[in-house]
Formats: structure tokens, C-alpha cells, sequence
């Protein structure tokens, strides 16, 4: 009886994150100097998304992070036709940083979690 209450509480448990999400910002400079601003949600379990503007375009993606893997490439699209694939390097599962490499050759950096709100 004692193993059943154990597993019944560890897939309760498991079940309640499963769901939650984690928010955090996202600065993104492109080679002219232009900035992005944003921010990346996280799902237990299902990988985020994220989105950027600079108050003309918008540029978005989505990406699957595992648990143990530090490093993750993932596409994206902007509003203005640009397109991109990302790498992405976490510190932590909401900090870290990257850069993304766009369809008309230029290469833009990035950074989420807290060092994205000094930018």
C-alpha cells in the first residue's frame, strides 16, 4: 500500500509540471546594430517558442530543448521574409545565449534570461 500512495504521488506530481510554462526576455542585435526585444517561454516536457521585435519587424520560432542537452538549433521566420536557423547555448534551463545565422547572410546574436534585460 505504501508503493502504491508513492507512485500514485510521483505521477500527481509528474502530471502538475508537465504544464508549466517558464517565461523569460530575449535581447537579439543584428550586424547593423539594430536591436531586438522579447521573450521565450519554456514548457516542461514540450520544448518554447519565442518572439522579437524592434517595432517593425517580428521574427519567431519554436524549439525543443531535453533535459540534458545544452545546445539546440531551431528555425526562424520574420515578419519581413527574413529567414534564419538559431543555435542556441543554455547555461540554464531560462539563461543563456546564441546566435542566428539569416537568409540574407547576416548573423545576429542573442541572449535570454537576465543578461537580456541589460541590452
Amino acid at each position: 500500500m505504501k508503493n502504491f500512495r508513492k507512485i500514485t504521488a510521483a505521477m500527481a506530481i509528474s502530471v502538475g509540471i508537465s504544464g508549466c510554462d517558464v517565461a523569460y526576455p530575449v535581447a537579439v542585435i543584428g550586424d547593423n546594430g539594430m536591436v531586438f526585444r522579447g521573450s521565450a517561454t519554456n514548457t516542461f516536457l514540450e520544448g518554447g517558442a519565442f518572439h522579437a521585435t524592434n517595432g517593425k519587424a517580428v521574427c519567431s520560432g519554436r524549439f525543443q530543448q531535453y533535459q540534458d542537452i545544452k545546445t539546440v538549433s531551431f528555425p526562424v521566420a520574420c515578419n519581413n521574409g527574413l529567414t534564419g536557423v538559431g543555435t542556441a547555448f543554455f547555461e540554464s534551463a531560462t539563461r543563456g545565449s546564441g546566435f542566428v545565422t539569416m537568409s540574407d547572410g547576416s548573423r545576429w546574436q542573442f541572449l535570454f534570461g537576465r543578461d537580456a534585460m541589460r541590452i
